[in-house]
């Protein structure tokens, strides 16, 4: 007979936590045995071959670094390799930017984008005296709200997706913003929505940003694909700077798993930008001061080989040069797959519009299916998307988007 359990944890205590909804699809996408199946849920590029695609420019930095006499494995600073933040900063605010000339920013070397997040909502949880609850876009990625929930910080939403026009609700989402207490916390996307794909335009973040400044809000960006939207480093970084150049105080978690290639390496960056005032200077130091503790009990020191790489390519002109025509070969893939799978359903005829696809920018397409279409398409064609409808359009290539068309297709027909 078996001992009655003395555990300190009981069920009742710490109850089973369920599946993460993305690493379990992909666990039940590796378990088919289809030969058609179909994975449009990771978030990480895949060439036309279906396969991962290792940078060109990163095989290079590789290779110098295997040759480099010097290299050690010696701990990082706490704060991150300087050489890499700094390029870093410049990358995100322009090196020509104010807040980089006047000693406004700091940065600190994260584990990618996700240990970024959660560094600033670490900050904000013990530093910020406004209104502390965050308002995040609805939807948004997943971890977000587990982030901001894990350190105590309240969760609001902001209407974002327009399920009528699959494009941006931007009325819904000022009326929230303008509702909302003054000094809140706004947590936004810098480019390429994840899961949208809708980005607001210029002149939408013109008003986003007045109607902030109006509200005294406070702006955290979370930058995950910078370049690998619009396949323009600049470009993609717009919203970021123009807020910069309107005075804000803001925060910024930047990733590059994504335009690296470097999903493993986990190869992030966390900047704080401080308002112009004649303290700004001693404003960035104390922050530096206090986010330095904050790594030290979290993560110690960062890991090195994926911020090396980074920072071999982003020192070296003729390097940045080719990882920013990197950048254009897996921009334009997916550009390209857009055009082709929108072409392809209209000329099924397939019920409904799809200029959506071709709105939309950057890794994810918001498809507009339903819950009850995309289980369809998981039983019926092996297909395997989340069950908001989003597909990774990294996934689709010349071999397979035929087949998708059709599969939804026929079950938009079937389901209507």
């Amino acid at each position: 007979m078996a001992p009655v359990s003395t555990t300190n944890f009981p069920a009742s205590t710490v109850p089973q936590a369920p599946e993460d909804p993305l690493f379990g699809l992909m666990a039940a996408y590796r378990a088919d045995q289809s030969k058609d199946k179909v994975d449009l849920g990771i978030g990480a590029y895949r060439d036309d071959n279906a396969k991962p695609w290792v940078l060109p420019v990163v095989k290079k930095a590789d290779e110098i670094l295997r040759n480099d006499p010097e290299l050690n494995h010696e701990y990082a600073p706490i704060a991150g390799i300087p050489q890499f933040t700094g390029k870093a900063n410049e990358l995100m605010l322009g090196a020509d930017s104010p807040a980089i000339l006047e000693k406004r920013t700091s940065s600190v070397q994260t584990i990618s984008g996700t240990g970024a997040v959660h560094l600033g909502a670490l900050f904000l949880a013990k530093f910020y005296k406004g209104n502390r609850t965050v308002y995040i876009s609805n939807p948004t990625w997943a971890n977000h709200n587990q982030i901001f929930g894990n350190v105590g910080l309240p969760i609001a939403q902001y209407p974002y997706f327009s399920k009528e026009t699959k494009g941006l609700d931007f009325e819904g989402l000022k009326s929230t913003l303008s509702s909302a207490p003054e000094r809140s916390i706004i947590l936004l996307h810098a480019c390429a929505h994840n899961p949208t794909g809708v980005d607001p335009t210029q002149e939408q973040w013109k008003e986003i940003a007045a109607l902030m400044r109006q509200k005294n809000h406070f702006p955290f960006f979370d930058c995950a694909y910078q370049g690998f939207a619009s396949g323009n480093l600049a470009q993609d970084a717009w919203a970021v700077r123009y807020f910069i150049e309107q005075g804000f105080e803001l925060l910024i978690a930047q990733s590059f798993a994504k335009n690296f290639g470097l999903y493993g390496e986990r190869a992030g960056c966390f900047h704080f930008v401080t308002a112009p005032a004649s303290d700004a200077a001693e404003t960035t130091k104390r922050i530096a001061s206090q986010l330095a503790i904050l790594q030290r009990s979290e993560i110690s020191n960062p890991p090195l080989y994926g911020a090396r790489v980074a920072a071999t390519v982003l020192n070296d002109p003729a390097l940045f040069a080719e990882w920013e025509d990197n950048l254009r070969t897996m921009s334009g893939r997916i550009i390209e797959m857009r055009k082709v799978l929108r072409a392809k359903l209209e000329e099924l005829g397939t019920p409904g519009t799809w200029n959506h696809i071709t709105d939309q920018i950057g890794m994810f397409s918001f498809t507009g299916l339903s819950e009850t279409q995309v289980l369809k398409l998981r039983e019926d064609a092996h297909v395997y998307m989340t069950k908001n409808g989003r597909i990774s359009m990294a996934g689709l290539n010349t071999r397979n988007v035929e087949y998708f068309a059709k599969a939804v297709d026929k079950v938009v027909r079937e389901t209507k």
